[in-house]
């Protein structure tokens, strides 16, 4: 039996700007902890005191929590759902409380935001055709790398990028504005031309709206710790290669971050991708209404 843990509220409002990180109003997540095993995952940091991030615990009653706290609010808007914990987990096709989230949003007329690696997405594509008909809804599905060996090592237990993508593909011809976040693209490993070509090409061939990506990483405490020992098991040398870099800083921007900018633009131009935030945003949500409607939230 999965733990549940207590939760006085679900729905929280963002603290940073919405329309600079995809129109994002609220954030819920229904999962506490994440099985995938990503070696670089911020929520790892000590700040979001998370103890054994890898054991996977619910939220006791946080539907009809959630419940509660969408039908008090005046104002609708995008909940983003999954930032902290993947709430496609290998839990959920038991548990299901993703999906009944879903409802929920659609039931009181928000919008959502999805944040995944998981392939059970697709299972709720009946619900975000409701929420995306009603409102607006974006699936924006994670994949750092084309290579699947390489994936393998830094997403230990997270599904392969050939099925991340064909997700992608499922959701885009099911009528889903999806795309891919390919972030983080991890110095010395994945920040290579090749890979973010074979990216885009892939991106465009499996009918992606948009990517938007980050080359580079971040490094916190407690997380800069467990990635650096995982590190060193994929290749002795790159600890010492990031610390003579990047010390304790906590953006670790890509030394061919220019480099693999300009080919990834100039691959989007030639496939009709988008990749910048406002374009993304103005192509997933649905009215000027809404937009101004959240400007006065």
């Amino acid at each position: 039996m999965l733990e549940q843990i207590e939760a006085k509220s679900i729905l929280q409002k963002v603290q940073y700007d919405g329309a600079e990180w995809f129109g994002v109003d609220y954030n819920i997540n229904l999962y506490k902890g994440c099985c995938h095993g990503c070696i670089y995952c911020d929520s790892r940091s000590d700040c979001y005191r998370i103890e054994q991030f890898d054991k996977v615990r619910i939220k006791k009653d946080a539907i009809a929590i959630l419940e509660k706290e969408l039908y008090s609010k005046r104002k609708k808007g995008v909940i983003g759902l999954g930032a902290m914990s993947d709430t496609y987990n290998s839990f959920e096709q038991q548990m299901g409380a993703t999906r009944e989230a879903l409802k929920m949003i659609e039931k009181y007329g928000f919008g959502v935001s999805i944040d995944t690696k998981g392939t059970l997405i697709t299972r709720d594509i009946d619900y975000l055709q409701k929420i995306a008909g009603n409102h607006s809804a974006i699936a924006k599905v994670t994949i750092t790398t084309a290579d699947d060996d390489l994936a393998a090592q830094i997403e230990p237990r997270a599904p392969k990028s050939r099925q991340r993508f064909q997700v992608v593909k499922e959701l885009s011809d099911s009528g889903i504005f999806s795309g891919i976040l390919m972030m983080p693209v991890l110095p010395f490993l994945a920040d290579t031309t090749e890979n973010v070509k074979a990216m885009v090409e892939l991106a465009a061939e499996h009918h992606a709206k948009f990517i938007y990506p980050a080359f580079g990483m971040t490094m916190r405490d407690g997380q800069r710790e467990y990635f650096m020992g995982k590190l060193k098991q994929i290749a002795p040398e790159l600890p010492g290669k990031y610390m003579q870099r990047y010390g304790s800083k906590y953006q670790c921007i890509s030394p061919k971050a220019r480099e693999c900018w300009e080919v990834f633009r100039q691959q989007c131009d030639q496939y009709g991708i988008l990749y910048r935030m406002q374009d993304i945003i103005r192509g997933y949500q649905k009215t000027e209404e809404y937009q101004q409607m959240s400007l006065f939230d």
